[in-house]
């Protein structure tokens, strides 16, 4: 290791941060970022490698590709990427890491991503079009199973409903629970989710207020459902995917609206349900204003995708998945992530009107990107807000105590990227001055 700089442009510490699959992998692997805890160590555009010296006689062989990115450790660890992985990235992006032709069997590595990479490309090209009558058949089998559980749901909901909650909190919400399963019977993940929600609402503070408006949106998605043919073509396509029906990517990429622009990763957020992971990756357009959602998804263990480090730019063109209010995109063309040392934010009353347009046109929207500027965490009424100098403030979602935004306004305004939901604001980026923070 030495003091010579790679010729791919380095990553920043936080957006190696970011890789981490939980604050103890981070903090272990900047304990290992140092040239002591190295040999052997070096970098070339593609990849980053080296050996660590762990506790038995033999140094772990760690290596990254860059790309993806892709991680490869002979450690134990079933952590993705380990803290090896992580140290070795931190000291490249600290410019401790010497650049050089890659060993025999870094080279042997790639060669095998690159290989199974292209066998796969080869096996979906010799797949051929799919059959265009039994895909019809299927979709329109699948259509009359949710067609069914709409109508089931309907009837249900109007019963209960009539017959009030009283029986709620005594089963623990799971009679909402058991047709959640019956929804998931017929093909409808997106009504099976809300009744989910649903019955995690039972017992809380004010739950039948709460409990009440989830089922009356799910009412409302059950008639549209029943009206598709007669909405409009975008509200539709919505009606279809919050009912949980797919788009394929090829559709999107193929069809789908086209935006260019220098994208603001103004944050990302993870969450795990039913065993699958879930990343959430919330862009702004530096020049059209648009918000986009980048989503990624891993089984428990796997690695997400991190080729979207929050707290950057990336010139792109996205991709927009149909709808009443497109938000969700795919990245079709990308360059490369720079550091973001500043990003400017609106106010609050800005964000609330545009959350209003996309509620207008999406009514079970469940999140809306929020990038604010000039507010500061302060208390109130028992819980936590951002609030502007003449009062107006944004109530955070119910947690502890925001120790890292607190740290970082020490009382001064902030630059401060979340999500907004009925919950209350999520912070998950932050920037004072030229600094990016992911909370």
């Amino acid at each position: 290791m030495g003091g010579q700089v790679v010729t791919a442009v380095p990553w920043t510490a936080e957006r190696v941060a970011g890789l981490a699959p939980d604050p103890a992998s981070e903090k272990a692997g900047r304990a290992l970022a140092a040239p002591a805890k190295w040999s052997g160590a070096g970098a070339s555009e593609d990849a980053v490698w080296g050996f660590c010296q762990g506790s038995g006689k033999k140094p772990y062989q760690t290596c990254v590709e860059l790309a993806e990115p892709a991680f490869r450790c002979s450690c134990p660890s079933r952590k993705f990427p380990c803290k090896h992985a992580l140290g070795l990235l931190l000291s490249w992006a600290a410019g401790q890491v010497d650049t050089g032709p890659a060993p025999d069997w870094v080279h042997s590595w790639l060669a095998e991503r690159a290989d199974r990479a292209q066998r796969a490309e080869k096996r979906a090209e010799a797949a051929g079009p799919k059959d265009e009558e039994a895909a019809a058949r299927r979709a329109g089998e699948r259509a009359a199973r949710v067609e069914g559980g709409v109508a089931e749901l309907k009837i249900w909901l109007t019963d209960r409903v009539g017959a009030g909650f009283a029986g709620f909190e005594r089963s623990g919400g799971e009679e909402l629970r058991t047709v959640a399963a019956r929804m998931v019977d017929a093909q409808a993940p997106g009504l099976a989710g809300g009744l989910r929600r649903a019955a995690a609402i039972v017992g809380r503070r004010d739950w039948p207020e709460a409990l009440l408006g989830e089922l009356s949106m799910l009412y409302l998605l059950g008639d549209a459902a029943t009206r598709l043919d007669s909405l409009p073509g975008p509200l539709a396509e919505t009606v279809r995917t919050r009912l949980g029906f797919s788009v394929e990517t090829a559709r999107v990429l193929e069809s789908g609206e086209r935006v260019s622009d220098e994208w603001l990763i103004a944050g990302a957020a993870d969450e795990e349900n039913d065993r699958l992971l879930t990343r959430r990756t919330w862009l702004r357009g530096r020049r059209t204003g648009r918000d986009a959602l980048v989503l990624s998804f891993a089984p428990p263990g796997r690695p997400l995708d991190a080729s979207l480090p929050p707290g950057h730019f990336l010139t792109a063109e996205l991709a927009f998945y149909p709808g009443a209010a497109p938000l969700r995109a795919l990245v079709a063309e990308r360059g490369i992530p720079l550091p973001a040392p500043a990003a400017e934010g609106g106010s609050i009353s800005d964000a609330l009107a545009a959350y209003s347009r996309a509620m207008a046109a999406d009514p079970w929207l469940e999140r809306w990107p929020v990038l604010l500027s000039g507010v500061t965490p302060a208390e109130h009424a028992g819980g936590w807000c951002l609030s502007e100098k003449d009062g107006t403030a944004l109530p955070l979602v119910p947690y502890a105590f925001p120790w890292s935004l607190l740290a970082m306004s020490a009382g001064r305004p902030l630059t401060v990227a979340g999500e907004w939901s009925q919950s209350g604001l999520r912070p998950l980026m932050c920037w004072q001055e030229d600094r990016a923070v992911r909370l």
